[in-house]
């Protein structure tokens, strides 16, 4: 039975971009997969602490020395590389946020990128565990960000998430920029906007 993880990172609820694209790609995941598993991640309601000293040591204790002390301190990155894990596939809406992840993203990155969990340093050398792994990632921006356009050089979300994840051995990646939400406050209609990237999404799961 194959399984889809569900991530979602915008504070706007309803009205997130990401959040529409995101669902849309999960309605047609499941309509793939009729007997799929999904599990969802919703970052915004997901209380994660920076990374302390204390969950440092504990990352680096090996697992059957660890008190019970530090064994709490890693037990929501626990839960989050078990979901990476048992997944076969990810789908991620990211927005930018001042020309990067959020925040809340980036502390959900610092508690799954874990020696010995999602890579190891095998002969010296970085190797990512997460193997055999598909990652979607339905980008959304204020403005323009895609290569050729002035302002190119800013956006350091998808080659960001695109090293990070092929750090951990998910190589297998698809982008999807939505960029240009701004317009939407300025009398685009939301429904006109969307359209292309709902077809893109669409796309990926037509019979080739």
């Amino acid at each position: 039975m194959p399984t889809l993880l569900h991530i979602d990172s915008s504070p706007l609820g309803e009205a997130s971009i990401s959040r529409h694209l995101s669902n849309e790609f999960v309605h047609n995941w499941k309509r793939a997969n009729p007997d799929g598993k999904i599990v969802t991640r919703d970052l915004t309601t997901t209380p994660i602490s920076p990374v302390t000293a204390a969950w440092v040591g504990a990352a680096y204790t090996p697992e059957e020395s660890r008190t019970s002390e530090q064994r709490q301190v890693l037990a929501l990155s626990d839960t989050l590389i078990a979901e990476l894990q048992s997944a076969d596939e990810y789908v991620l809406g990211v927005p930018m946020h001042n020309f990067g992840v959020p925040s809340t993203v980036k502390l959900w990155i610092d508690q799954i990128a874990r020696a010995g969990k999602t890579f190891s340093y095998a002969d010296g050398a970085p190797a990512g565990l997460l193997k055999g792994k598909r990652a979607n990632f339905l980008l959304t921006s204020g403005g323009v960000y895609d290569a050729g356009t002035a302002m190119a050089s800013f956006n350091f979300v998808e080659p960001y998430l695109r090293k990070v994840f092929g750090f951990l051995g998910v190589t297998e990646t698809t982008f999807l920029n939505a960029g240009g939400t701004m317009a939407l406050h300025h009398g685009q209609d939301r429904q006109t906007f969307l359209q292309p990237h709902v077809e893109s999404i669409r796309t990926q799961f037509q019979p080739a």
